[in-house]
């Protein structure tokens, strides 16, 4: 016997947290029998586990990709507006496997979408073991007192983020910046530059711990080779806090 969510993750129907929030929001059922309780198990092997009235099967084949997100594309499985999903640019992947974190709408770059579960609860609790990188251009010059404060911490929903590493990448009316983040709110640097007083125009993430972007094109994903997961699974765990949603 195994938690739900648990099972759900293993079989690649969703990260564990997002598996919890399936059970929360009433979305799975048991042998017919809605669940709603976190503490819930059930064996695989002999129960009918079913998410939105879908069985459950055991995923028969595990992917750890990494995708070019473009601009336009939501990061989640489901959107109730009907705007496109990454999920929908995939070619020849022949399980459901979902986003690990998020970029928001109108970001772009790098991306990992897997249905290993402990893999992605790996990489989104990691924090400081796994910083994510930014090129982020934003409208008009802050001066430096500013960005100062973006890399001491800045105030969002009642706490101040973590430290930043923020370096510019190239001077202009509307500059390019690297930022560096060691967490992961929903549209943090989006939110951060706005608390300064500039918006951001464009926002590319290019870097996930050592895995670096490279020269992917726009919409292409291709698999981590082993050694890279290997890399990734050596990375000391720590409790999850939140996801990324640049």
């Amino acid at each position: 016997m195994e938690r739900i969510q648990k099972i759900l993750s293993r079989a690649g129907v969703a990260s564990r947290r997002k598996a919890e929030q399936m059970i929360l929001d009433g979305r799975v059922t048991v042998n017919g029998d809605q669940i709603r309780q976190l503490g819930a198990k059930a064996d695989f092997s002999r129960d009918h586990i079913k998410v939105d009235g879908k069985l459950v099967r055991p995923a028969k084949e595990i992917y750890h990709l990494a995708m070019n997100k473009p601009r336009g594309y939501v990061t989640t499985t489901f959107d109730p507006e009907g705007r496109p999903k990454v999920i929908d640019l995939l070619k020849g992947v022949h399980a459901r496997v979902y986003p690990v974190g998020r970029l928001d709408f109108n970001s772009e770059g790098l991306l990992l979408l897997t249905n290993d579960g402990d893999f992605a609860q790996l990489i989104m609790s990691a924090g400081p073991e796994i910083p994510k990188t930014y090129w982020v251009k934003v409208s008009g010059k802050p001066p430096e007192e500013k960005i100062e404060k973006l890399r001491r911490g800045v105030m969002l929903d009642g706490r101040p983020t973590a430290p930043a590493q923020v370096r510019l990448l190239r001077d202009a009316e509307n500059p390019w910046y690297e930022v560096v983040l060691t967490e992961g709110r929903q549209n943090q640097i989006r939110r951060m530059f706005s608390r300064i007083g500039f918006l951001v125009e464009k926002l590319k993430r290019v870097k996930i711990g050592f895995l670096e972007l490279g020269n992917l094109p726009t919409g292409v994903t291709r698999g981590l080779t082993p050694q890279e997961v290997d890399r990734f699974r050596k990375i000391k765990k720590r409790p999850a806090k939140s996801e990324q949603h640049a």
